[in-house]
């Protein structure tokens, strides 16, 4: 059972939240509305994300919405002269690994510039809010670490030869057998295989540089793959839970990549929101940087598997296709979550596949962010 340690709130506070109108956002601020903090979120509302015109049906009326671009110096300086934060929840960036690839100047422009953009703006209107936190990922270790007998090494990028050549695990510095290990921040080196993985290191160290010379204090959460009710439906580069949900709740066959034994680490909305706010409120005396998922890895096949036992759906089918830039195991060390936020995942899978396909049951024909 998760035990959360006592927050601090002395008074409501003053809360930004950038990106806060796409899938955590939403749930994010609901809550922190539901304690009575003050909340603004920034938000570009971008089509790829958000299909249908007007506000998110899941983006709690009390929340106040500025439908602007962060990359915009123009829209920063407006906002800062409206809302001084106490605190900032850097949300907002583009995702997808192969999307990265093609798109990289979006990715770096959103993620990158955007960020800077945001450090130069509180600057220049004399913020420094006390406490920062930042949403980052588990693709900014890339492949991770890998044990080959008793010797752990981190592995390079798997190539594009590699993978067309059906090689699907790292190369081994040895005969024996390899395994993944989990990845946490304070064992494993980030070496990001993607340009998004790439952006979002590049934003823990803008943050972290910033931070340390303003006297501010910055949270990172690296995420593992994040699923639930509430994440976007149309959006091609969504969560694989939902992609496969939808996939089995139609009754077409389940494509899964590579040989299926890719590892991922699923953690449901609600244990994210719950580290999100355990960050919040109670801040660091320096930088912390805390990994939060399941605590533990799953196969894309299992996973396929499980969902269309669960739809009655045609058994999935390893199709050995494959996106470069995607890493092979990722799932996450959550001690130090545990020790420093008093936090652990309370949702299993099962019960999380069990209240995302509810929600998907009454979703027909709408766009839930």
């Amino acid at each position: 059972m998760r035990t959360l340690r006592k927050p601090m709130m002395p008074h409501a506070r003053s809360i930004l939240i950038t990106g806060g109108a796409g899938f955590i956002g939403c749930e994010l601020s609901s809550r922190l509305v539901g304690r009575g903090d003050r909340v603004t979120v920034m938000d570009v509302l971008h089509p790829q994300v958000h299909h249908l015109p007007g506000l998110p049906e899941r983006l709690h009326p009390d929340v106040e919405l500025l439908p602007v671009d962060v990359t915009d110096s123009s829209s920063w300086s407006a906002t800062l002269r409206m809302i001084q934060p106490e605190c900032i929840v850097h949300l907002a960036a583009e995702t997808g690994t192969g999307q990265s690839l093609s798109e990289a100047s979006r990715h770096c422009s959103v993620n990158v510039v955007g960020t800077a953009r945001m450090t130069d703006a509180l600057g220049a209107a004399g913020i420094t809010p006390s406490h920062m936190v930042l949403a980052s990922s588990r693709a900014v270790y890339g492949e991770g670490q890998w044990r080959c007998g008793v010797t752990t090494f981190s592995p390079s990028a798997r190539s594009h030869a590699d993978l067309a050549a059906g090689r699907w695990n790292p190369i081994a510095p040895g005969p024996d057998s390899l395994h993944p290990v989990a990845s946490g921040a304070y064992s494993t080196p980030p070496f990001p295989t993607s340009v998004y993985g790439a952006t979002k290191l590049a934003q823990e160290h803008i943050l972290g540089a910033w931070c340390s010379a303003k006297g501010s204090v910055l949270s990172v959460l690296r995420l593992q793959n994040v699923y639930g009710p509430g994440q976007s439906l149309g959006n091609p580069y969504t969560g694989i839970v939902t992609l496969f949900a939808r996939q089995a709740k139609m009754g077409q066959v389940i494509d899964v990549y590579e040989d299926g034994n890719i590892v991922r680490d699923f953690v449901f909305i609600d244990d994210v929101v719950d580290a999100l706010l355990a960050a919040l409120d109670q801040p660091p005396a320096r930088l912390r940087t805390i990994d939060i998922g399941s605590g533990h890895g799953t196969t894309v096949a299992e996973l396929a598997a499980m969902m269309a036992r669960r739809m009655d759906a045609p058994s999935p089918r390893v199709s050995g296709k494959f996106r470069d830039g995607d890493v092979r195991a990722a799932f996450a060390d959550i001690a130090q979550a545990e020790l420093d936020l008093g936090w652990k995942p309370a949702w299993r899978l099962d019960d999380g596949m069990e209240a995302l396909l509810a929600w998907l049951d009454g979703q027909t024909g709408k766009d839930p962010v």
